[in-house]
């Protein structure tokens, strides 16, 4: 697997130095930040270092736990920078990977964006480059470019109309059934639209999130076997979204245990369901924290224990502290390619069916 590219970092940061006596223990090893341990004292100082920034934290339900549980808001990417917009802070600190600090950049032009680590890529992300997309579009003239949220913002600048995992089908739904789609970057979430749609001039992208493809049919299968009783909430970007179509409708799991969820649709149907029952969630392993906090009597469990993404997890304790205490990594999008992918998230809102992100 090819590690994401990281996002240029502007060649001055807009940020002072503010001086914080547990700098003096962080180190750099094997492409990680630590040194620190977040107890009490570190999450102090975070929120020392917060408040003097004026900065707003928002992670990802994918970031660690003690990530989790220090942000001021925890979600999916793009409900966290509409959020983050409505905001009087002049900082965003963005605990996730680098398409998700450059959304937070596009629907907030005016504020200052970091990321606490800026080689935390993303595989999706960097499956279509902005090259690749001008090339393909040029094959299909008239076709509607419809890229999900997870893309970098030089790809949704190329876009017509962006997407989340929760509102995919009703995007596509909303055009012209006489025009060709091309749907990017992820051909998992890009077979359920088309599935759910029964559109045939859809054009999928062959990318994927090197986590959710990991989660196979065959690890679905053999959980749902031994655990009859448990309900299955699949994300559409996992390797297993059509494995469990198939087997509900061959019979193998009951139809009505298959829920295919976007990560704030698990939150809901958490909150809402029968408190006390399992669950076998396919995504990442960091969302089960999130699971558990808003529904503690459900067992919830994953369908694959080693589903974690490492880019996620480079946004570290340490790294956390390093990035609010010297005002590193900032992140940028030039303002033209900014102008031409916000155009591309407003076109999904205006559809009124926005979703929360990925």
């Amino acid at each position: 697997m090819t590690a994401p590219t990281a996002p240029t970092a502007p060649s001055t940061p807009s940020l002072r130095p503010l001086d914080s006596p547990l700098t003096a223990h962080l180190n750099y090893e094997n492409g990680t930040w630590g040194g620190i341990t977040p107890d009490a004292a570190w999450a102090s100082e975070i929120r020392r270092l917060k408040e003097l920034r004026r900065a707003v934290i928002l992670a990802h339900n994918y970031q660690i736990p003690e990530i989790q549980d220090i942000a001021d808001y925890t979600g999916d990417s793009l409900a966290l920078s509409r959020i983050a917009a409505r905001t009087d802070a002049e900082v965003i600190v963005f605990c996730g990977v680098h398409f998700m600090a450059e959304s937070a950049k596009i629907l907030s032009p005016d504020k200052t964006v970091l990321i606490p680590d800026r080689a935390a890529g993303c595989s999706l992300a960097d499956s279509i480059t902005a090259d690749q997309l001008r090339a393909w579009r040029a094959e299909h003239p008239g076709a509607v470019v419809v890229s999900y949220v997870n893309t970098t913002a030089e790809v949704k600048a190329l876009t017509d109309i962006c997407c989340t995992s929760s509102n995919a089908v009703d995007v596509v739904a909303s055009i012209d059934p006489e025009r060709e789609i091309l749907f990017c970057p992820d051909q998992f979430l890009g077979a359920h639209v088309k599935r759910e749609t029964g559109r045939d001039n859809i054009h999928i992208w062959a990318g994927e999130c090197h986590v959710h493809a990991g989660i196979n049919g065959a690890k679905l299968a053999e959980q749902a076997a031994s655990q009859p009783e448990a309900d299955l909430y699949i994300h559409p970007e996992c390797g297993c979204a059509n494995s469990a179509i198939y087997l509900a409708g061959e019979g193998v799991i009951a139809p009505e245990r298959v829920h295919m969820l976007s990560t704030g649709g698990m939150l809901d149907l958490a909150s809402a369901g029968p408190s006390t029952r399992r669950v076998l969630v396919a995504t990442e392993v960091g969302m089960l924290h999130q699971l558990r906090k808003a529904a503690p009597n459900v067992d919830f469990q994953p369908v694959n224990e080693r589903a974690s993404c490492t880019y996620m997890k480079m946004i570290t304790p340490a790294a956390l502290l390093r990035c609010l205490a010297t005002g590193a990594d900032e992140v940028d999008v030039a303002p033209g390619v900014a102008t031409a992918a916000r155009a591309s998230l407003e076109a999904m809102i205006a559809i009124g069916q926005p979703g929360g992100g990925e």
